[in-house]
């Protein structure tokens, strides 16, 4: 009976203590997970920008880099939904004004156009949070930052890469951004040596795409690479809508040279077809049979139809847009630059809205933030905001950046945006991409357009925008101004 009763008193008094530990113990304030979440980010953007500051070749380590990255910009969007999340409410309402102030004249013939509603939410789920979220990716990021001791370790092994000092808004705006893993996915098939193809055998890697997913950026990075460069004599570039028996039959007449490399006795040609539709079949077969390729030459075909996967001796690499949380911080600091966002938060809050209309795309993001940090002004981002809601409601309005589809039978409406009753409608059609010589493309942008500041009517050329990174591409398209 003795042994009982104690066993209940001690029972009892656990009972007690459990309760009273955990009335007492409150749970974390918001503003202590932010801070705590800030905390964090600050010591994983420390490993990851001194990871990308090293010559990581380590298959293991850079995917275990890709992971720290992704969860990284996950951590700064759930941190940035959270702050901004209060400040949404009061942009909604002068939102809608604006929104009104475009509504087209029921007269302009661009109001006939038909369009749909998407029945979607506007705001990605990575942006919907709450205070679970808020702690889950506390909790999260502490679990990661505790595994990665020795993946610091191992990183300090690795050389660094010698590069003048930069700042993060002028390095993204002149880098591949978040292409990594697949970089060296690309490097490690190039340097490969498939002894069990006989020497008849060219080994192919198809990439594929949307439209300015980066595909002819990712290659191009990788040629400039001296890996690349010393391994092959010759690097050749082929670009056409698509490969036929014509086409194949004249295929070493229309190359383009990219790089030659005399020291090397092995003779290896690397060529890269960059194309937007298909190969015809008859086309590759003559072309493999026609032109000479010495053991361990490769070819990597680009194309944004799925069908050139079949040419394919090893699995396709597949480019898709950057996911929101990744391009959120993509287009942050290329929109606020030097700037801090912090001090700017309902311009931050405007800025995350505005990314998620822009679905990934980087030539629209580079677009948006030109228009961004030359109007550095509410008034003028609230208007920018409600135009890509209200130009999204068109048909193929931003297909072209993302399935593929062209412009050529499908062409896009757009109105000026500096003011608040747009007097000027244009459309553009047959869009198109070229490597310009330095300034002999069209002097007309789309930024002119926008801002209300062409005068001349009827049909033109219109620059869209222009890369600053390899190969340098202008994408242009044909504009009617009405």
């Amino acid at each position: 009976m003795e042994l009982f009763s104690a066993i209940l008193g001690d029972l009892v008094s656990r009972s007690l203590s459990f309760m009273i530990d955990r009335y007492l113990k409150a749970e974390p304030s918001v503003d202590d997970s932010l801070r705590r979440l800030h905390q964090l980010l600050l010591r994983i953007r420390t490993i990851v920008e001194e990871a990308e500051g090293r010559d990581v070749r380590n298959p293991g380590m850079i995917r275990q880099l890709k992971v720290l990255r992704e969860e990284m910009f996950r951590g700064y969007c759930v941190l940035d939904a959270f702050k901004y999340r209060a400040l949404r409410g009061d942009e909604s309402r002068e939102e809608e004004e604006v929104s009104r102030s475009f509504a087209l004249s029921r007269f302009n013939q661009a109001k006939r156009i038909r369009f749909s509603r998407s029945s979607s939410s506007n705001t990605p789920p990575s942006m919907v949070v709450n205070m679970k979220d808020l702690q889950k990716m506390v909790s999260g990021l502490e679990d990661i930052i505790g595994d990665t001791k020795e993946f610091v370790v191992f990183l300090m092994s690795y050389p660094p890469i010698y590069r003048q000092p930069y700042s993060m808004h002028l390095y993204l705006d002149k880098c591949m951004f978040s292409r990594h893993m697949e970089r060296e996915h690309v490097i490690a098939f190039l340097l490969s040596s498939r002894d069990h193809l006989c020497d008849d055998n060219v080994e192919v890697l198809p990439i594929v795409g949307p439209p300015q997913v980066g595909k002819s950026t990712l290659v191009e990075n990788v040629c400039a690479d001296e890996r690349v460069r010393n391994h092959f004599s010759l690097i050749l570039n082929y670009s056409a809508e698509n490969l036929d028996v014509e086409k194949a039959s004249i295929f070493s007449e229309t190359c383009v040279t990219k790089h030659q490399n005399n020291d090397a006795v092995d003779g290896r040609l690397l060529v890269i077809m960059e194309l937007v539709g298909d190969v015809d079949d008859e086309a590759w077969k003559k072309l493999c049979s026609s032109c000479p390729h010495p053991h361990g030459s490769k070819i990597i075909i680009t194309s944004q139809s799925e069908q050139i996967t079949r040419l394919g001796t090893t699995q396709a690499l597949r480019l898709e847009h950057l996911q929101f949380e990744a391009f959120w911080y993509f287009f942050k600091v290329l929109v606020f630059g030097s700037t801090d966002p912090e001090e700017h938060p309902r311009l931050a809050s405007m800025a995350m809205e505005i990314a998620t209309e822009l679905r990934g795309c980087f030539m629209c993001a580079h677009i948006a933030g030109a228009l961004l940090r030359a109007n550095f002004t509410a008034q003028f981002w609230r208007r920018l905001l409600a135009f890509s809601r209200e130009y999204k409601k068109y048909p193929f309005a931003s297909s072209n950046c993302q399935d593929g589809t062209s412009t050529k039978d499908h062409p896009r409406h757009g109105w000026e945006i500096a003011k608040s009753k747009p007097a000027k409608y244009f459309l553009l059609r047959n869009s198109y991409q070229k490597a310009l010589v330095q300034d002999d493309g069209p002097k007309i942008t789309l930024a002119d357009l926008l801002f209300g500041s062409v005068k001349r009517r009827g049909r033109f050329e219109v620059l869209v925008w222009k890369s600053h990174i390899p190969p340098y591409y202008s994408y242009i398209s044909k504009c009617t101004l009405v």
